[in-house]
């Protein structure tokens, strides 16, 4: 079933179910992205800076902690850093992981006396609203050194570029994407983490080729675990194929 396959639709607006599942897919997703932005004039230039005021936000959170550090303490320097950015609102609630809890998927709640450690790994997950449009954006980051850890978060990056280059490029469907996802953790010593599932962001029909009528693109997202240490990493960003944004602008 496709509702296992990490990808998310993106688009702003009111929607009153946002959590619904993507139901299995039955249209390639080169053909989804390609309907989906050449239809409906899909806004490049919204979406690119959501995604890069996201980016920065990101990052920007992310050198503001520090080992001893409580996961109360991070989740209010994100918000505090989000507003100084002017977000409108948060799509999603902000998720920060810290150690053992890098392995929890957004369905799962974080450990609130977690700290953490002088040699751990953490990741930022956000969802926020730019001028009406959302920016996804997720990292993972170590301190301490550890050669494991930071691996674990190189490799996750790495696992997504494979991942989206083969979405831009390939006709596949969401399992035989979710296989391959899986293959190449695997080929790289870790775990593709099992617990994460496709919603729907943004208001438009249940039907997955149906989606076509409403703007859009896709958000992937990657999530891995050490195949014996309790941790893991996440990685996640707006693709945008090159045939996409071609045909968007011409």
């Amino acid at each position: 079933m496709f509702d296992r396959a990490s990808l998310y639709f993106v688009r702003y607006s009111d929607c009153p179910d946002p959590g619904r599942r993507i139901p299995p897919m039955t249209m390639m997703l080169p053909e989804l992205l390609r309907s989906a932005v050449t239809e409906a004039g899909l806004p490049l230039a919204a979406l690119r800076r959501a995604r890069s005021l996201s980016q920065r936000a990101v990052r920007q959170i992310a050198s503001g902690i520090r080992p001893g550090m409580t996961h109360a303490q991070a989740t209010a320097l994100a918000a505090t850093t989000l507003q100084a950015l002017e977000m409108e609102r948060n799509w999603h609630p902000v998720a920060i992981r810290f150690g053992e809890d890098t392995l929890k998927t957004a369905r799962d709640a974080s450990d609130p006396g977690r700290v953490l450690g002088e040699q751990d790994i953490f990741f930022i997950d956000i969802g926020p609203v730019w001028e009406g449009h959302e920016g996804d954006a997720g990292e993972t980051f170590v301190v301490g050194g550890d050669p494991q850890m930071e691996d674990c978060a190189r490799t996750v990056r790495a696992i997504w570029h494979e991942v989206g280059s083969r979405l831009r490029t390939e006709g596949l469907d969401g399992e035989t994407l979710y296989a391959y996802a899986t293959q190449r953790a695997q080929a790289r010593g870790w775990r593709l983490n099992l617990g994460l599932h496709g919603h729907r962001v943004g208001d438009f029909p249940p039907a997955i080729p149906a989606a076509g009528r409403d703007p859009g693109l896709w958000v992937l997202e990657i999530q891995i675990a050490h195949p014996t240490r309790p941790f893991g990493a996440f990685y996640k960003d707006l693709l945008i194929a090159d045939e996409v944004v071609h045909e968007a602008i011409c």
